[in-house]
């Protein structure tokens, strides 16, 4: 884990000093990694996943320069949701945990319905 993984790689606030430690966004992104990579096998030509609902505890706090690993266990399926559970851990044990549920969708659509927004 590198520094750019950190709170204080975010921005600093004159008032509130951000740590450098390991921060709950990144955290989040490599859990939702761990998801799609679970459902990669299910997605045809144009298709992408995607984080729909996410439930996630932060634990521990983690230095830059350690090992973080994140896992997800797919739980079953909820209409257009695939569940999952998550955790991400370091050398000395569970730093994170929760539930994530993703969906597949089309690429082109999930950008035009941005590109609708702006």
């Amino acid at each position: 884990m590198t520094d750019t993984r950190t709170p204080a790689a975010l921005g600093q606030n004159d008032s509130v000093p951000l740590p450098r430690v390991f921060g709950i966004p990144f955290m989040i992104a490599d859990m939702e990694r761990a998801c799609a990579d679970l459902l990669i096998p299910a997605l045809c030509d144009g298709e992408v996943s995607v984080g729909v609902t996410i439930d996630v505890r932060h634990l521990a706090p983690t230095r830059v320069g350690a090992e973080i690993i994140s896992t997800a266990t797919y739980t079953g399926q909820d209409s257009a949701l695939s569940w999952f559970d998550v955790q991400s851990t370091d050398t000395t044990g569970k730093i994170g945990e929760g539930r994530i549920a993703g969906a597949i969708v089309r690429q082109d659509t999930l950008l035009a319905k941005a590109d609708a927004r702006t």
